[in-house]
C-alpha cells in the first residue's frame, strides 16, 4: 500500500455540511457520513485535527446586520460550534475513534481548554482533535480559526468542506452558471477574489 501524501491534516467542516437535507441544525445521517469519511482518513494512520463552523446553527456575522452587538453574535455563533463539535466527537466516538474536543472559550464540563501542547499530544497518541469556538475571539470566523490551529499544530494541509462540492468561479447556489474548477492555486484564488474563504 501506498504511504499517505500527508501525515498530518486539518479539516475545516462547515457547519451547513452537517446539514444535509435540512435547513436547520445536524442530520443525523450527514454527521454519520461525515465521521465514516473522517474514518477512512483515520485508518490511513493520518493525524486529524477538525475545526467546525456553526453556521447551520447560528451564523454571528448575519445577527448582526440585523442590529444585534457583533460580540454578542459572535459569541453565539462560537456557542454553536461547540454544540457541533460535540455531536462530531460523539460520532467519531460511536465509530471506535478516541476524540478530544478543545474549546478557545472556557467550558470545562464539556470540553478540554485549547492548549497547544495537549492538542499535540492527543494527536500524537492517535486521537482526533476538535477545535471549538473558533479563535475565542469575536470579529473571527472559523475559516481563521483553522488557518491559526493549523498553522500552530503545524499541520501539513488545511482542507475545506462545505455544502457545495468543490470549487467554482461564482457561488453555485446563486449563479446556475457558475463553472467549476478544477485546480487552482492560492494565488489564483486572490486574483480572482473567489470566495471560497472567510
Amino acid at each position: 500500500m501506498t504511504p499517505p501524501r500527508y501525515n498530518k491534516v486539518l479539516l475545516k467542516l462547515s457547519g451547513e455540511a452537517l446539514m444535509g437535507d435540512q435547513s436547520f441544525g445536524i442530520s443525523p445521517e450527514m454527521i454519520n457520513y461525515v465521521a465514516e469519511e473522517i474514518r477512512s482518513i483515520f485508518d490511513l494512520g493520518i493525524q486529524i485535527a477538525i475545526v467546525v463552523g456553526g453556521g447551520n446553527i447560528f451564523r454571528g456575522i448575519a445577527a448582526s446586520s440585523f442590529g444585534m452587538d457583533r460580540t454578542s453574535a459572535d459569541h453565539m455563533g462560537m456557542l454553536a460550534t461547540v454544540i457541533n463539535s460535540l455531536a462530531l466527537q460523539d460520532a467519531l466516538e460511536k465509530k471506535g475513534i478516541q476524540t478530544r474536543t478543545q474549546s478557545a472559550i472556557s467550558m470545562h464540563e464539556v470540553a478540554e481548554p485549547y492548549i497547544l501542547r495537549r492538542a499535540i499530544r492527543h494527536l500524537e497518541k492517535g486521537r482526533v482533535v476538535i477545535f471549538a469556538a473558533g479563535t475565542g475571539n469575536p470579529y473571527f470566523t472559523t475559516d481563521t480559526a483553522a488557518v491559526l490551529r493549523g498553522q500552530e499544530i503545524h499541520t501539513e494541509i488545511l482542507l475545506k468542506a462545505t455544502k457545495v462540492a468543490g470549487l467554482y468561479d461564482s457561488d453555485p447556489v446563486i449563479n446556475k452558471d457558475a463553472r467549476f474548477i478544477k485546480k487552482i492555486t492560492y494565488i489564483e484564488v486572490l486574483e480572482r477574489q473567489l470566495k471560497v474563504m472567510d
